[in-house]
This record gives C-alpha cells, structure tokens and sequence, in this order.
C-alpha cells in the first residue's frame, strides 16, 4: 500500500470533507482516506498497483475541488 497527502481547495464546511472522502473511497484501490478541512488536505493509502495519485486528484476535481 501507498500513501499520498493531497491538497484541497475550496472545502468550506464538513458536507464538504465528506464529498471529497466519498469521492476517494468510492475508487477502487483505495483503502483509505482522512480529509481534514482545517488542514485543506486529505491522506490516502491507497493500492498503488490499480490506481495513481492522478486518478485521485482526478475524482476530487469531478467532485467540485480543487487538489494538488
């Protein structure tokens, strides 16, 4: 398993951080995902053998946020 922090913009309340754990854990490979609002950053362990960091910055950006 991998893990990555991401950044996140555009989170503003906790109906916010669940969209984007949602967004995360719905992928395939992913294990895991924490999503802190105060931070502004999610981190995710994820199977690095079926899914990139892209694909994660990917769903989090069709979810309506922003992640580098």
């Amino acid at each position: 398993m991998a893990k990555t922090k991401l950044k996140i913009s555009g989170m503003s309340c906790q109906h916010c951080v669940k969209t984007v754990k949602d967004a995360l854990t719905a992928l395939e490979g992913v294990q895991h995902a924490k999503v802190n609002l105060r931070k502004g950053e999610a981190v995710v362990r994820f199977n690095e053998l079926s899914i990139t960091p892209t694909h994660l910055r990917e769903a989090i950006t069709k979810a309506g946020f922003e992640a580098s």
